[in-house]
């Protein structure tokens, strides 16, 4: 009987114990991170042989994670590596723990001699702290000028860490400077030839007729007509410089608390060519420089009502223009709508001195935008979708 009971519990343990020594080594193997051990003979038509089976099933999918999480940080790694901006990381004594190549060569120095340092010490202690998104005008170790930096923050093994990404926008500016000054100068070659050209032939006509013996009876009326042409052309160009030294000279907004109802009510008024249809908008009171935003809003009821007239013009009598504001958020939206012909060159509403309009200087949207950005604000024109017309839109925040 005790042989008996000693050959049962034999089979016992090699049937129970042995298994559980197995899925014991091999949920230690996943602990240790070893995820290529196997049960061998891990049978679904017994519990144990289900259970180590499963094992053997979490060890795959385990070890395809690893290798996806392993293959993107390397992905990571390349990207970080190549790209050309600098990037850093802090932890949460503003230590650093990570610069890609191109924030080594900012700071003049490899990985190795500056991973583990200060902020202070490595001249970035400013970008880990006041706004988190802004211009910075910096000298480096590895390059001067302007830079764009952004911080963002997140966690590593529990603890904050911050990310400081630094671009050179240098390059970016000069290149957008030199855009801009093209673009000046071609309007003002175009204005200034539009001018001289007719001042110079006429003045040649009026010298060669000065300078002819034998002079026509009404050479008196042409030598007026020219000189009238070529003050006109004078006082043209006067006007298109003044516009010019006003756009350069927009000064600073003051701000103030201004009730918009009024304001709106002040400029409707200064409009006496077409009544404007005033759709009423909530009570609000804005913090911004009301002489400025009054001569925006002037601008566009112009516009509006000018692109109004020529459709009454062109034969539709009801043609109008309509202003109203609304509060989406923590920002109001003043609209004015009109059902003019709409925007024929859109590409071209906010290039200084452009203008479609014979008397036009081409720099009232041009203020008009500069206004709204230095009230931190927009300015966007469209043509309307449910009819001909134009919508303009000014945002301002509250």
């Amino acid at each position: 009987m005790s042989k008996s009971w000693l050959g049962f519990s034999f089979a016992a343990r090699n049937l129970v114990v042995r298994p559980l020594h197995t899925m014991a080594n091999l949920l230690s193997a996943l602990r240790e991170g070893d995820f290529s051990v196997r049960a061998r003979g891990a049978r679904r038509d017994e519990p144990l042989g289900d259970v180590m089976a499963e094992i053997n099933t979490l060890s795959r999918t385990l070890q395809a994670q690893r290798l996806s999480a392993l293959e993107a940080t390397a992905l990571l790694r390349t990207v970080m590596e190549e790209i050309n901006i600098a990037i850093f990381a802090f932890d949460d004594d503003r230590k650093l723990r990570l610069a890609n190549h191109a924030g080594q060569l900012l700071l003049a120095k490899p990985a190795e001699r500056i991973l583990g340092r200060d902020a202070a010490e490595i001249g970035l202690a400013d970008c880990l702290d006041g706004e988190p998104a802004r211009l910075l005008s910096l000298s480096f170790p590895g390059g001067s000028g302007r830079w764009g930096m952004r911080r963002s923050a997140f966690r590593e093994g529990g603890r904050p860490h911050q990310l400081v990404v630094i671009a050179d926008l240098s390059r970016t500016l000069r290149e957008e400077e030199l855009q801009a000054w093209q673009r000046i100068v071609r309007v003002l070659g175009h204005e200034l030839n539009n001018s001289l050209a007719p001042i110079k032939s006429i003045a040649a006509s009026l010298s060669c007729l000065l300078r002819n013996p034998r002079r026509a009876p009404d050479w008196e009326d042409d030598m007026r007509s020219g000189l009238d042409i070529i003050s006109g052309r004078a006082d043209s160009l006067a006007r298109f410089m003044q516009a010019y030294a006003r756009l350069a000279r927009l000064p600073q907004p003051t701000l103030a608390p201004t009730e918009l109802r009024p304001l709106v009510q002040r400029v409707v008024a200064l409009e006496t060519r077409l009544a404007v249809t005033v759709v009423a908008g909530p009570e609000l009171s804005l913090n911004c420089d009301a002489a400025q935003i009054e001569q925006v809003l002037i601008n566009l009821l112009k516009n509006a009502v000018e692109a109004a007239l020529e459709q009454r013009a062109a034969g539709r009598p009801d043609a109008g223009v309509r202003l109203t504001w609304r509060r989406p958020g923590a920002s109001v939206e003043i609209e004015v709508e009109d059902d003019g012909p709409g925007i024929a060159q859109a590409t071209n509403l906010f290039v200084p001195f452009f203008t479609t309009k014979p008397e036009g200087s081409g720099i009232g949207l041009v203020l008009c935008r500069q206004i709204a950005e230095n009230h931190s604000g927009t300015l966007a024109l469209a043509n309307r979708t449910d009819a001909s017309g134009c919508r303009a839109l000014l945002r301002l925040p509250l």
